[in-house]
């Protein structure tokens, strides 16, 4: 295949991945609406660092080392799913968390770039992405492998910084709706709680497969 026509597959492949809901979009949107541009940002910051750390360890042959010991992948997701079921519950059982207040606590976003960056590392959709495609739009005969793991990487990092970066805008767009319909921020909070403790669940029944 051209290297082209490689490269437009690949960004196909990857912003088709990137766009399912999951752990990283849970964490993107979560604190958008919860701490505003700022903290959405850092939290998609952080998502990418994290991208960008997959590509080193599925470079490193990490990813493989998984794929021989199924046990740490069910611990990274379970790990994942806890964290995100906290979030969810967050949300499930407050009735203000979109309303804005000086005695509301919000993380700065170094702190959210750390936990972003940690979210992304315990999700284990990227390993089983770096483990079984990425590898497949790697060709000796297109240059060095690490220039195309470079290439590659850029573009994973690029759409997850504009489908993330969309998402988080977006939602912190939202919350100065939410301030003034304090009855559909109330409404919104449950619902993306029951997301997010149905997308743990998912992670959970998955490991305890």
């Amino acid at each position: 295949m051209h290297s082209t026509a490689n490269l437009w597959l690949y960004f196909v492949v990857v912003f088709g991945i990137i766009a399912l809901p999951g752990l990283d979009m849970a964490f993107v949107m979560a604190n958008s609406l919860l701490g505003g541009r700022r903290a959405g940002l850092a939290a998609v910051a952080g998502i990418v660092a994290g991208g960008f750390c997959h590509l080193l360890m599925g470079a490193l042959g990490v990813a493989l080392v998984m794929q021989l010991w199924p046990a740490l992948f069910k611990v990274m997701l379970l790990a994942g799913a806890v964290y995100i079921a906290w979030m969810g519950w967050t949300f499930l059982r407050s009735s203000d968390v979109f309303t804005p207040g000086t005695g509301k606590e919000v993380l700065a976003p170094p702190v959210i770039f750390r936990r972003a960056m940690l979210t992304s590392l315990l999700n284990p959709k990227a390993y089983i992405f770096m483990l079984a495609i990425f590898p497949q739009f790697l060709h000796a005969d297109q240059g060095p492998v690490w220039m195309q793991s470079g290439v590659l990487g850029a573009i994973t990092a690029g759409t997850q910084a504009a489908v993330y970066g969309a998402l988080a805008l977006a939602a912190a767009q939202a919350t100065q709706w939410f301030a003034r319909n304090p009855g559909a921020a109330v409404l919104t909070s449950r619902a993306i709680g029951v997301l997010l403790l149905g997308t743990a669940a998912l992670s959970i029944a998955q490991a305890l497969r």
